[in-house]
């Protein structure tokens, strides 16, 4: 045997162990330190929506049909609906544009849905309002200048009160959820920036016993009254809050109002049961596909056969090592990938292997035999892999576009899946046939059955 052999075989034994230690379930990760240099990393297989459960949200800019929504108010709409899914504490949420005016909100193990739907759809307009000496209760929809044009004005009811916004949530630094101590509600607790602590600083001191009410999305929170200047920027907002509620409306304050309002359009609860059963079918459909292929490798080419398989127990266990590392989310559509990838690994083998069956039907030797087959299959098995990766480039492409997730889902898994295929097809399966051959190539030479001739 080659010295080349022999280092290849040695790289692909530590290859497959390592994956191994990463695909087994029960992984402690990845815990190191060095000297003050530590680091740590879990090591999890991750699970989509339709195996994990959760619940799937579909958001809709809420306004007219003919109007045209700015791609920049979107794309911020977006980023502020993911700071607030990544604020629930969601594990690998999905969110993402799905065409103009929509967004897809993805879930997984998502345990109180209705707080999280008001999270993601409340526009989150904080404003200080100016009352004068008026008390409004909690719940009262007000209007306000802020945002209102002459027009909108000019068609209002005589009668409609317009109140003055004092400052908005533009100048909000910081809100968290904090306990009043004499009575241990939940407050919402609040630091303004430095323009805002000047702002409120000044009204407060100009304005002492009148009311300064605190209104979210046009909806008095609460009507304090003015007792002393407030020069710090700091203030608590007081209210009849649930704790959950208190922190959606934290939530909803700390990463902004969303540019344009949204209304959820659909959404899509999944149960964990049904989760758990979808893994428990995947994983037995899965084991009953390659215990037929590997059977059929083994029946149909022998001792090539053989070889082939343990390639592909090596495929299976690198393949599954990168979706953790990676890590890709998995789901119902990206183990169909996988086992499609487990196919396209079939497939190259079975042309390797019939090339090679050529050159022995000719008459040439094993080794030389070997070598032709690998050289000559190289050829079919890198267009076809080209052709499928092109094919996910696309299905990609689509499932970014539109908020397909399932579809983005399949194409990653596949491409990953036909990468790998090629390593073990080629690197893998030649590197054992060459060590086969190499090591026991007189005592199989004149078996031709052994060989699948």
């Amino acid at each position: 045997m080659r010295p080349r052999d022999i280092r290849l075989l040695v790289l692909i034994a530590l290859v497959a162990i390592f994956a191994a230690w990463v695909a087994w379930p029960a992984n402690p990760g990845i815990h190191l330190r060095i000297g003050q240099f530590e680091f740590s990393r879990s090591i999890d297989m991750l699970l989509g929506l339709d195996l994990r459960g959760g619940m799937s949200v579909l958001l809709e800019a809420d306004l007219p049909e003919d109007q045209v929504i700015d791609a920049d108010s979107m794309a911020t709409a977006r980023a502020i609906v993911e700071s607030r899914v990544n604020a629930l504490g969601v594990t690998e949420p999905v969110v993402q544009a799905a065409g103009a005016r929509r967004i897809q909100v993805e879930l997984p193990g998502i345990e109180d849905p209705e707080t999280a739907i008001e999270t993601l759809k409340g526009t989150g307009l904080l404003e200080w309002v100016d009352t004068g000496t008026e008390v409004l209760p909690p719940g009262t929809q007000i209007v306000t200048d802020f945002g209102l044009s002459d027009e909108e004005r000019a068609a209002l009811p005589e009668e409609t009160v317009v109140y003055s916004t004092v400052m908005t949530g533009r100048n909000l630094r910081d809100a968290t959820v904090e306990f009043d101590p004499q009575t241990g509600a939940p407050v919402i607790a609040f630091e303004l920036d430095s323009e805002g602590a000047r702002i409120f600083g000044e009204h407060t001191a100009n304005n002492v016993n009148r009311i300064l009410a605190i209104v979210l999305d046009k909806e008095i929170l609460s009507s304090p009254r003015i007792s002393g200047a407030i020069p710090d920027g700091r203030g608590v907002i007081t209210g009849q809050f649930a704790l959950e509620e208190a922190r959606s409306l934290v939530t909803q304050l700390r990463y902004g109002a969303l540019p344009i309002p949204l209304r959820v359009v659909d959404t899509r609860a999944v149960g964990p049961t049904l989760g758990q059963e979808s893994v428990e079918r995947s994983v037995r459909a899965g084991a009953v596909g390659l215990i037929v292929v590997f059977l059929f490798m083994l029946i149909y080419y022998r001792l090539p056969g053989a070889l082939a398989d343990v390639a592909l127990v090596i495929y299976a266990l690198v393949t599954l090592a990168l979706f953790k590392l990676i890590p890709v989310t998995l789901t119902l559509p990206g183990i169909a990938g996988f086992l499609l990838s487990v196919g396209m690994a079939v497939d190259a083998n079975i042309l390797i292997f019939e090339r090679m069956r050529e050159e022995l039907r000719q008459g040439r030797s094993l080794e030389r035999a070997g070598e032709h087959g690998f050289r000559r299959a190289w050829t079919s098995i890198l267009d076809s892999n080209l052709s499928t990766w092109l094919i996910c480039l696309v299905l990609w492409m689509f499932g970014n576009s539109f908020g397909a997730s399932m579809v983005k889902g399949f194409a990653i898994t596949l491409a990953l899946g036909v990468a790998v295929s090629m390593f073990t097809a080629v690197l893998v399966t030649r590197t054992f046939v060459r060590a086969v051959f190499a090591l026991a190539g007189d005592k199989i030479r004149d078996k031709k059955w052994l060989l699948g001739v």
